[in-house]
């Protein structure tokens, strides 16, 4: 029996379990919407929402690897290509792109072709520092620690205040050496 590669992201998407989108983007705008009123400061929110994020994905990264059946990636050009082309399409069914490389091969843009988050969305004028889909960079974040990449997620443009797209920056800012809690010699 050959052995069994990695699923794209529309197969994968196809076969899992899914919400209806239209409660999953109301129950979310309802979270932004109730941390706004808590916290009453909009650089707040978006740090809550980065924490909410990166939380959602050291737990997220678990399911992702079982499902998708990728193999370690070689270095961080392929993770970022995994992200946009297979996470994005398992958990959110949109298709990202990846662009704006560096010369190191350590920053890139990943843009969002479609952003499911924003349906019914309008941001007033007292929100628009608000980084409205910021749990999304928590998530890359989280992720990228948990397979022992240290990254800085940052939105670079958004649809929301007034850009053309979805960017988002992932800046790969150290690769972490595994860590065994035993030696094998031993």
């Amino acid at each position: 029996m050959a052995p069994v590669g990695p699923r794209s992201g529309d197969a994968i998407f196809s076969s899992i379990d899914r919400v209806n989108a239209e409660l999953f983007t109301l129950t979310y705008g309802a979270i932004v919407r109730q941390l706004l009123t808590d916290l009453e400061d909009v650089e707040e929110v978006n740090k809550q929402l980065d924490q909410m994020g990166y939380n959602i994905g050291i737990r997220l990264i678990d399911e992702f690897l079982a499902k998708s059946g990728v193999s370690r990636c070689v270095d961080f050009k392929e993770t970022a290509e995994m992200i946009a082309k297979v996470g994005f399409k398992m958990f959110l069914g949109v298709t990202a792109s990846v662009s704006s490389w560096d010369a190191e091969g350590t920053c890139c843009s990943i843009i969002l072709e479609d952003n499911p988050l924003v349906d019914f969305v309008e941001l007033p004028d007292t929100c628009q520092g608000l980084y409205y889909c910021n749990v999304l960079s928590g998530v890359i974040r989280g992720a990228l620690e948990m397979v022992s990449m240290k990254a800085e997620v940052t939105w670079t443009r958004d649809a929301l205040r007034g850009d053309d797209a979805y960017e988002l920056q992932v800046k790969l800012l150290k690769q972490v050496a595994e860590e065994y809690p035993y030696k094998d010699d031993e």
